[in-house]
């Protein structure tokens, strides 16, 4: 099994810099070797490396999704769409792929597009948990749901444009005081831990609800970015463990009256 690292790239690239970089699927690409293909603006490109993925790409072009070239006045070939798996190109982008990075298409059942969906539930249940916090007159708690909110949608988008996520802080808070906070609730709040039940009442239960989600969430990304045992986007990882912490902060703000 292969490893990628970036010392290779640069012994690859001594002479000239390609456009493409083909590589297996089984192929372990370190994040140092990802950022400099970046860098240096080269596709990488997965070869086919089973009977099942060549089938489909036949099976498209005997359907007439292969994109047609478009020739510019400076002879340069335009792709409209191209296959992230194959770098293959379409004149129609395929109801089952949608969109990964620019006009890179994706099944709709690859990882990273499941772990936007699931970011994008997310978003909904925290909204639902707010219109009902807003009704309630709880309007801190739904102040700092909507802190919450805005975390979530940071952490979408540093995934799509594939960027670092930038100032992690929440409620002013970096990962050792939330650590801190919500490992000692006694000490700042003078509760003991919470143990969920049916009668602690609906705000608490739907709070909750918010906290064990946000954790299948940090699965599914834990499931899109590790492969083997190199893991990527930990920035993204480390961001998702958090609010796991800030929502139950937010837990005992509520069990010890501060909203």
């Amino acid at each position: 099994m292969r490893v990628l690292t970036e010392t290779t790239l640069r012994g690859e690239f001594r002479s000239s810099i390609p456009e493409k970089f083909s590589v297996s699927r089984e192929t372990i690409i370190t994040p140092s070797a990802k950022q400099y293909l970046n860098e240096k603006g080269v596709m990488l490109v997965f070869e086919e490396d089973n009977q099942e993925q060549q089938e489909r790409v036949l099976t498209r072009q005997k359907e007439g999704n292969v994109y047609k070239p478009i020739e510019t006045p400076d002879n340069k070939i335009v792709p409209k769409y191209l296959d992230y798996y194959t770098g293959g190109a379409y004149e129609e982008k395929p109801e089952y792929m949608t969109h990964i990075y620019g006009n890179r298409l994706v099944y709709k059942d690859d990882s990273r597009i499941v772990f936007r969906g699931k970011l994008d539930s997310y978003q909904s249940r925290i909204l639902e948990t707010m219109v009902y916090t807003d009704s309630q007159g709880l309007q801190g708690l739904t102040k700092d749901l909507n802190e919450v909110l805005e975390f979530v949608r940071k952490i979408l988008k540093a995934e799509v444009l594939d960027e670092p996520l930038k100032d992690m802080k929440i409620f002013g808070l970096d990962e050792k005081e939330l650590r801190e906070m919500s490992h000692n609730p006694k000490k700042h709040f003078g509760i003991l831990h919470i143990m969920p039940s049916f009668d602690m009442g609906e705000t608490l239960i739907r709070l909750n609800s918010l906290r064990s989600a946000i954790r299948e969430v940090e699965i599914s990304g834990i499931q899109t970015f590790k492969k083997h045992h190199v893991v990527d986007r930990q920035d993204i990882l480390q961001a998702l463990n958090r609010l796991s912490s800030v929502i139950y902060i937010m837990m005992c703000r509520e069990r010890a009256g501060k909203y």
